[in-house]
């Protein structure tokens, strides 16, 4: 595809933003989104187009979670307003393969576990496979007990990759590079539709279907 893509991702409490073209890394910026004053994502993407804007974007591309609900739901927001502006075509990959991919040096080949802070003592994990410059799922999505992760490592035989782990690493736009042939890719998502991928129900809705003792979507 000729032009760049933009790519953002906000699964953790720190975003990332990239300007990718082929394999060739641009440029990127990362910043904070707790900062209870100002939202930063938005003028990183800014900082990154430059005064040429969309005008030499190809496509979008949005890390679809899972992970943090409002930081998700803000880079989704943005990515969604600017394909829509731009006209330009918006796809969705799993921030758990941005984890994989976006180390600054890639990883040894193998199997790696993926992890991300799912709060309530529990992670997101997801088995991935690194092989001849290729990295692919390989297990399904699923919530593990902080407490299991070391024997669910043993058992699929794999490293673990994450915040505090093998290799201490984070969801980055920058994992792009690596995931040019992602069949994720291949279909840009459905603008009005789309959401993230949460990973699991929001807290507040958790609570709420406790106390009325029924789906939320069943509200009238």
């Amino acid at each position: 595809m000729s032009g760049s893509t933009l790519v953002l991702d906000a699964s953790t409490y720190t975003a990332s933003v990239a300007l990718v073209e082929g394999d060739t890394l641009l440029r990127e910026r990362a910043v904070a989104m707790r900062d209870p004053r100002h939202e930063r994502l938005m003028p990183a993407v800014a900082e990154l187009l430059g005064d040429r804007g969309m005008r030499d974007i190809a496509r979008i591309v949005c890390g679809a979670g899972p992970g943090s609900f409002t930081s998700l739901r803000i880079a989704a927001s943005i990515a969604k307003g600017l394909a829509v502006a731009s006209g330009k075509p918006l796809f969705a990959i799993s921030s758990l393969a941005l984890l994989v991919a976006g180390t600054e040096a890639p990883l040894v080949e193998g199997r790696w576990l993926a992890l991300l802070d799912a709060m309530r003592a529990e992670s997101f994990a997801q088995l991935f496979e690194v092989s001849g410059g290729k990295i692919s799922e390989a297990s399904e999505l699923r919530v593990v007990r902080d407490e299991e992760i070391a024997a669910l490592a043993r058992t699929m035989r794999a490293q673990t990759i994450g915040k505090g782990r093998d290799v201490d690493s984070a969801p980055h736009a920058r994992g792009m590079l690596r995931l040019g042939a992602h069949p994720a890719l291949r279909s840009r998502v459905d603008l009005p539709s789309w959401e993230p991928d949460y990973g699991r129900l929001a807290e507040a809705q958790v609570r709420w279907e406790a106390t009325h003792g029924r789906p939320l979507s069943e509200r009238s």
